[in-house]
């Protein structure tokens, strides 16, 4: 036996992997944790998310819920609308005495007063001018005539005023337009579709 073995030897050999064994340890617990740590943060954040949404959406469902609660009951009055309107357009103003004109002073401040209750709802007429275009979401063609200075496929009378509530179409108006060919009072088909001037009433 001799005495050859050093210090490092007689300790056994080299204990570096047992120095660093405990730090390796250490770091794939926190390599760990810190994964854990960033999945939960992401499921957080997506169920945060997701609540956000929800919240946002049921307060659009709710609002327009809101908006568009009068929409039929404003249908119904679009007729009472109408006929006071036409009741103003055929009414005499000449050489009519004190009674009547009292009567259709009344009739005014009615359907001005009714005017007036549609606008503070978010109720709008939609009437388009003579040469308005034709918009098909807005707008029904009921026939076609043709008609100097206005484009084809215009305007040129609106037979009967249409509504919208909130940008939501409640009544298209029914319209004349212009002719788009040598076949007047024919079928006129626009060139956009939509489904307020989808079909044409010829008979009307």
């Amino acid at each position: 036996m001799t005495d050859d073995h050093t210090p490092a030897d007689l300790d056994g050999g080299d204990d570096s992997n047992e120095t660093r064994g405990p730090d390796a340890g250490l770091e794939a617990v926190l390599d760990q944790l810190q994964a854990e740590n960033a999945a939960l943060r992401d499921q957080v954040l997506r169920v945060a998310a997701d609540a956000e949404n929800s919240k946002r959406r049921a307060e659009r469902e709710a609002n327009d819920a809101r908006a568009y609660a009068i929409q039929k009951f404003a249908r119904d009055l679009l007729g009472v609308a109408d006929n006071l309107s036409r009741a103003l357009q055929h009414a005499p103003r000449d050489d009519v005495d004190t009674v009547v004109k009292n009567f259709l002073l009344g009739i005014e401040l009615t359907e001005k007063e009714l005017s007036g209750a549609f606008e503070r709802n978010g109720l709008k007429k939609v009437d388009p001018e003579r040469g308005a275009k034709f918009d098909p979401h807005l707008h029904q063609a009921m026939m076609e005539q043709p008609a100097e200075g206005v484009e084809p496929g215009s305007v040129v009378q609106t037979m009967q005023p249409g509504y919208e509530l909130m940008g939501r179409i409640v009544r298209p108006a029914l319209v004349v337009v212009a002719a788009k060919g040598a076949n007047p009072g024919g079928a006129y088909a626009p060139t956009e579709g939509g489904e307020a001037g989808g079909a044409i009433d010829t008979k009307a």
